[in-house]
């Protein structure tokens, strides 16, 4: 154990999903902790991101439901939006959820270090002024909004200012049409904002399966979400009246507001880390597949190493390192079998390789596809949603990918990435019994559909 109250077996600097994750099972483990965190513990998942947008995409589900009540024989009386109060229900989720994670980590004894750190050394963070060392060091800093050169303020908006806003703007315009931008692309239109999309690449959310696409582009255009894709922004301008967008093939879009929701980037600038000998490419920290980044006793995990920038592979990440640490050799999961959801309505999930990435890696005639169209599932009927499950496998061999879109189907995720990680078969999830009346029997319809005997197919 560590003897100087600066000194620890383990310091990581910051305080968010991987941050955290990593000192909660480092303490686990029997090791002294420090964490260090400038903001609060949660970072941007708790605070500014994932919970924040999901609290408000519920209010959105919701006022949606509440207009359409009586296609379910319910009368409700929609009187609009108070974006004031959806606020504060959001700020009341965080807080409870802050509090919660502030006393877990008191009570397994992690010492929380507030204030910004920087790296002066191989095995030692400074932070205001006063130095602390770890017998190894985790470092945790994880990302910030990118914004392409584009001055945020006023009605130039990036998702964290969006999540403050006290009024609903009468229109927007979202730049970028990945994860953050269909979900708010959901939630405004859902509370009745007029929503266009730009989006440079060919089609939305373009991570995503070809199949699942088509389905969520189908979804957003009889929603009434506009779209423009495969044409890149030059400009953005902004007076008192309104925002303007300008293409790089000339054409104008105009709004209330522009939300700049163009990914996220490394948050490593000013840090020392590339002082201290770490390996950076273009703000990313570089390590081995064992986020070891070769310099003394330094690792790295979330969304400062290349790949998916999601809280539950910073999570997974920050365990792994601290049982790497205790030498427990544990097991890599890599990126392309972290499962996925994006918020949007209809939802989508997923897990493995897509069609396409399936036939890269196992070649055009050894794989074998299974779609289950939602319109057959009894609760999905009930919830008025329509969507697909897609399965994907190696011909002869395990489940590589499920795919799914369609209301609440992120909930089904679950059990898509058992299938995809433990590599089952399509005949040995057939074999298995899905609830009725339930989402989840659409995994067994599609099941039993690739193993060659679909039931409702």
């Amino acid at each position: 154990m560590a003897d100087s109250a600066n000194a620890f077996d383990i310091l990581i600097l910051g305080g968010g999903s991987a941050g955290y994750a990593a000192a909660l099972r480092s303490v686990q483990l029997g090791f002294s902790v420090g964490l260090i965190e400038k903001e609060k513990v949660g970072g941007t998942c708790l605070h500014w991101g994932c919970i924040p947008t999901k609290a408000y995409l519920h209010s959105a589900e919701v006022a949606e439901e509440a207009r359409e009540s009586e296609k379910y024989g319910v009368k409700v009386k929609y009187e609009g939006i108070d974006m004031g109060a959806i606020r504060n229900y959001k700020d009341g989720i965080i807080a409870g959820k802050f509090k919660g994670l502030q006393g877990l980590l008191k009570m397994r004894g992690v010492t929380v270090i507030d204030g910004a750190g920087k790296m002066t050394g191989e095995n030692t963070i400074e932070v205001n002024g006063t130095e602390y060392t770890g017998k190894n060091i985790i470092l945790a800093s994880g990302s910030v909004s990118k914004t392409f050169g584009l001055e945020i303020g006023g009605r130039i908006l990036t998702s964290t200012q969006a999540l403050e806003m006290d009024y609903l703007p009468k229109s927007a315009i979202i730049l970028g049409g990945g994860v953050i931008g269909s979900e708010f692309a959901s939630m405004w239109k859902a509370m009745g904002v007029d929503v266009t999309i730009i989006e440079g690449l060919p089609h939305l959310v373009p991570n995503e399966d070809p199949s699942i696409i088509k389905v969520l582009e189908r979804s957003f255009k009889k929603r009434g979400i506009k779209s423009n894709l495969g044409t890149f922004f030059e400009k953005v301008e902004q007076d008192d009246d309104g925002a303007k967008v300008t293409l790089t093939d000339g054409k104008e879009f105009e709004a209330d507001i522009v939300l700049v929701a163009v990914g996220r980037g490394p948050n490593t600038e000013g840090l020392g880390f590339e002082e201290a000998g770490v390996t950076m490419d273009r703000g990313f920290v570089i390590t081995n597949e064992r986020l070891h980044t070769g310099v003394g006793n330094v690792y790295a995990a979330g969304d400062i190493v290349p790949g998916l920038q999601l809280a539950h592979r910073g999570f997974q990440q920050g365990i792994f390192i601290a049982e790497e640490i205790a030498g427990q050799n544990p097991v890599i999961v890599e990126d392309i079998n972290i499962p996925k959801v994006t918020f949007s309505d209809p939802e989508i999930a997923s897990v493995g390789y897509t069609e396409p990435k399936a036939k890269e890696k196992f070649g055009d005639d050894n794989i074998e596809v299974a779609e289950y169209n939602l319109a057959g599932n009894g609760k999905s009927s009930i919830l008025g949603t329509g969507g697909i499950i897609k399965f994907v496998r190696e011909k002869e061999g395990p489940i590589v990918g499920v795919h799914a879109i369609g209301k609440r189907i992120g909930e089904q995720i679950g059990e898509a990435q058992l299938i995809v990680n433990w590599e089952a078969y399509p005949e040995d999830v057939a074999k298995l019994i899905h609830a009725h009346p339930t989402q989840n029997e659409a995994l067994g319809e599609a099941a039993m559909a690739l193993a060659g005997h679909p039931l409702h197919g």
